[in-house]
């Protein structure tokens, strides 16, 4: 997961660590105003009115530019360890503007995440880092990803890592969300889907998540309906439905379109695109 992605505005012409003290969390709001808190928890709360105006300094003897410059270039695989020193650090390393500055500084890092079902069937996901060959836990998931089956997962927004939809072993489909932060290492709640469904299809184009066809457990057990997740209004939106309702078993993304291949409600196999930009 590409944790250096950022949806800030004051980041966007920012290229060195000259002003950072101006824009470090507390000081200044870091977020776009469409864009919701739920989709980052970690936000600025308002001041209180017997709140000292002093803070003290993120490393004692540095002005915060210089401590940040120092912060920013520390490998990744230690940032689980900087988040705890302090809740200054904490937010520091939970805003938008960290990760945004390693990215313009080139010293971004990339993991691998993993999903794993042991022999009793309970899920748990593991980040690799290829630079330093190590493998990392992530927290336990929520109760009902422990043991789901035929649910979506999905990157959005650079570090956000959804898992959506699936069939609960005693519930049967759903349509939960959830989200994996890497900046905050904590799993969060996201808004349910507008159908429950399992076995669907999935992708992901210019960071808008969508979903199709699938099975559930009503009377047509097959689905033709499609919807797609925008995370900066933090809501689904129906799209129009397939031709035929399908279980996919195969999609890939070209040229911002999505091509399905999957079995119809007698068996055939079946393709169909999807082009966003007609919602056709």
């Amino acid at each position: 997961v590409d944790t250096t992605a950022c949806l800030c505005r004051v980041d966007a012409g920012l290229k060195t660590v000259a002003g950072a003290k101006k824009y470090v969390p507390r000081t200044k709001l870091c977020l776009q105003p469409s864009i919701k808190p739920s989709i980052h928890p970690t936000r600025n709360k308002a001041a209180r009115s017997n709140r000292s105006c002093y803070q003290s300094p993120l490393l004692p003897g540095l002005p915060d530019d210089l401590a940040i410059a120092c912060l920013v270039r520390v490998p990744r695989v230690e940032h689980r360890k900087l988040r705890v020193v302090c809740k200054r650090w904490y937010r520091l390393l939970s805003g938008n503007f960290f990760y945004s500055l390693r990215k313009s500084l080139g010293i971004a890092e990339e993991w691998i995440y993993i999903i794993k079902r042991d022999r009793e069937g309970k899920i748990s996901w593991h980040a690799f880092d290829p630079v330093y060959q190590l493998w990392q836990p992530l927290p336990p998931v929520p109760k009902e990803y422990s043991e789901a089956l035929g649910f979506g997962c999905a990157v959005l927004s650079g570090c956000h890592l959804y898992l959506f939809g699936g069939k609960d072993l005693l519930k049967g489909s759903m349509r939960r969300v959830i989200f994996y932060s890497a900046r905050t290492n904590k799993w969060h709640r996201a808004p349910d889907m507008l159908r429950r469904r399992h076995f669907f299809g999935s992708c992901v184009i210019k960071n808008r998540l969508y979903v199709a066809g699938g099975e559930n457990e009503g009377v047509h057990r097959s689905l033709r309906s499609a919807e797609v997740y925008d995370p900066n209004k933090n809501r689904w939106s129906f799209i129009s439905d397939m031709s035929t309702a399908m279980v996919p078993f195969i999609g890939v993304v070209y040229e911002d379109k999505w091509f399905l291949k999957g079995l119809g409600p007698h068996r055939q196999v079946m393709s169909e695109i999807y082009q966003p930009e007609t919602d056709s």
